[in-house]
């Protein structure tokens, strides 16, 4: 929605601006340039790019029209979760998690949080960890580094889009230039003609630079931004998970190693911490 208004607020700004100005709309309606530019930009971008980075580009996509999943609401769920599956350890050994971790469908526990359950991303990483920890094998130096080699292969997958869009709207202006420069010629070639009508072909080949800048920073170069904010978003649920289950391994009672999972939060999602106990109460006494 967000980005939606935004657009609007660039095209209302830029042509209302030059509306008021005295400047003509029509003079700005060139489908020609717009063929050249986004012609070459599409171009451009699958040769730059192999399948992979195509696909998840185009895949990304649609998520920047949705607002953020993780919310303070999300990240409640996702700490009394795992604070009911380590007091279960705790009191019974990590053996008795053995079935929830396997079939976290058919878990009651998993199946208390519906909002965490849907997002297989978040079950796998928690489940194959906790997993680890059953099978005794490891140690929380090991898990910790395994973890942050998990967290970094998602950031970097993660970035995948985020710089294809970010290459795509660097482009935006110099195939502009070629737009313009193609109009440039167009009018060389008619010198012939009247000034008026030369007039004419000049401000129509003026307008690929400007539709080319506007396109770069008014469109596309925004959406690689916001791309980069909602990778960092999604990585942050891996980490809140990551350093819950360390503490828990090196010792701490549950509901200090959820504290620690609390405190990796961004400020804005993070629960206090009687907002989070009152939560983890409510949940018990269902």
């Amino acid at each position: 929605m967000l980005v939606i208004i935004g657009y609007l607020a660039v095209l209302l700004s830029v042509f209302g601006g030059f509306a008021m100005a005295g400047g003509h709309l029509a003079a700005l309606l060139q489908p020609i340039e717009l063929l050249m530019i986004g012609g070459a930009a599409t171009g451009s971008f699958f040769v730059g790019n192999n399948g992979k980075a195509i696909k998840a580009t185009l895949k990304a996509l649609p998520t920047l029209l949705k607002g953020s999943k993780y919310t303070k609401a999300l990240y409640m769920e996702l700490m009394t979760l795992q604070f009911e599956i380590l007091s279960k350890v705790r009191k019974e050994g990590l053996m008795s998690i053995e079935g929830d971790i396997e079939r976290p469908d058919e878990s009651p526990i998993f199946g208390k949080y519906p909002s965490i359950l849907s997002d297989h991303h978040i079950i796998e990483f928690m489940t194959d960890y906790l997993r680890l920890m059953v099978s005794g094998n490891m140690d929380a130096f090991q898990i910790e580094n395994l973890m942050d080699n998990e967290i970094e292969t998602h950031h970097a997958e993660g970035e995948v889009p985020v710089h294809c869009i970010a290459k795509l709207g660097d482009a935006m202006p110099a195939f502009g230039i070629v737009a313009a420069v193609m109009g440039v010629v167009h009018t060389m070639a008619s010198v012939g003609l009247p000034p008026a009508e030369l007039g004419l072909l000049i401000a129509d080949a003026l307008v690929g630079t400007f539709l080319g800048i506007l396109l770069a920073y008014g469109f596309v170069g925004p959406l690689s931004t916001l791309l980069e904010q909602k990778l960092h978003e999604s990585s942050k649920v891996f980490q809140c998970v990551k350093v819950t289950l360390l503490a828990s391994l090196n010792g701490y009672a549950p509901a200090l190693a959820v504290e620690f999972g609390r405190k990796v939060l961004f400020s804005t999602e993070r629960p206090s911490f009687l907002e989070l106990e009152e939560h983890i109460k409510q949940s018990k006494s269902k």
